[in-house]
């Protein structure tokens, strides 16, 4: 059995800290707040910190990159968030699926703003929105798509967008874009795994092997038909992630010189094509 460490993800750089603070200096310029989370993990990569930060401010729930994730699940997210008062939409900001009923929805959610607008003869003062969420799941790439050019930087790459920025996206509408923010420590290790799984922890601050086994480990719970369909393995359920793992370095004949497993390499190729949505449409929780 190969030495992988096991490790609890934790990742709170200083400029996190700096970045809580601008939320809550900013926070006064805005009627509302867009919070972007993970269609794949809705409840681990909603930063549990925002309720206090945001207070009673009017929040939009964007599940985007919902086209990774499984759509009856999304449903399921979708009605829990309007179960309890709030407003929630499923999109792919890449694409630019679902994004056509996100002005209609935040005018709903910032009605009685216009109300209290037009009685005080403010009528068509443009709405403004706070775009908060965790690192990489897609913030820039929705201002991007609304404001139907680049000005926010975007990459699939944690903690990319370094400043508070506003865009206006039309429909008298303004958005401001505030870099990626996680939270101090993550209390449920899962939580931290799940984060790390779909990118919002970078690669570099943690041990991709390890990671890519409990992946494993996991998706052999729920889903192990993708990886049988995917890696064209089987008699793998009762195995653990790393006799999987091997199996699928063998499989794609990912060896070092001696003919060893090359499990970095394995790791990185599975890693990758989950979060490229290359193993199917799957979704790690619901509410």
């Amino acid at each position: 059995m190969p030495d992988f460490q096991k490790q609890n993800v934790q990742w709170f750089p200083g400029h996190m800290a700096k970045t809580r603070r601008l939320i809550k200096e900013s926070l006064s310029l805005a009627d509302g707040v867009v919070e972007i989370v993970d269609a794949r993990i809705p409840y681990a990569s909603s930063n549990p910190e925002l309720g206090d930060l945001i207070s009673r401010k009017p929040r939009i729930i964007i599940l985007n990159k919902s086209d990774l994730a499984d759509r009856k699940a999304t449903e399921i997210w979708i009605d829990h968030y309007r179960n309890k008062g709030m407003y929630a939409l499923a999109a792919d900001c890449k694409s630019g699926r679902g994004i056509g009923r996100f002005i209609p929805e935040c005018r709903k959610a910032l009605k009685d703003v216009i109300e209290r607008n037009e009685k005080r003869g403010m009528t068509g003062k443009p709405l403004r929105l706070m775009v908060v969420g965790i690192p990489n799941t897609g913030k820039s790439s929705f201002i991007n798509r609304m404001a139907g050019r680049n000005k926010a930087i975007a990459e699939d790459r944690a903690g990319v967008t370094k400043s508070n920025q506003w865009f206006s996206v039309g429909g008298g509408i303004e958005l401001l874009d505030t870099p990626g923010v996680l939270w101090p420590k993550f209390e449920d290790p899962s939580v931290g795994d799940e984060l790390a799984f779909i990118g919002s922890v970078r690669d570099e601050v943690t041990d991709v092997e390890a990671l890519s086994c409990r992946l494993l480990d996991v998706l052999n719970k729920t889903h192990p038909e993708m990886i049988s369909e995917r890696y064209k393995i089987s008699g793998f359920e009762e195995m653990q992630g790393w006799e999987i793992l091997e199996l699928i370095g063998k499989k794609r004949c990912f060896l070092l010189k001696g003919g060893e497993i090359n499990y970095e390499r394995t790791a990185a190729v599975l890693c990758d094509e989950f979060r490229g949505g290359k193993l199917g449409r799957i979704s790690l929780e619901l509410p």
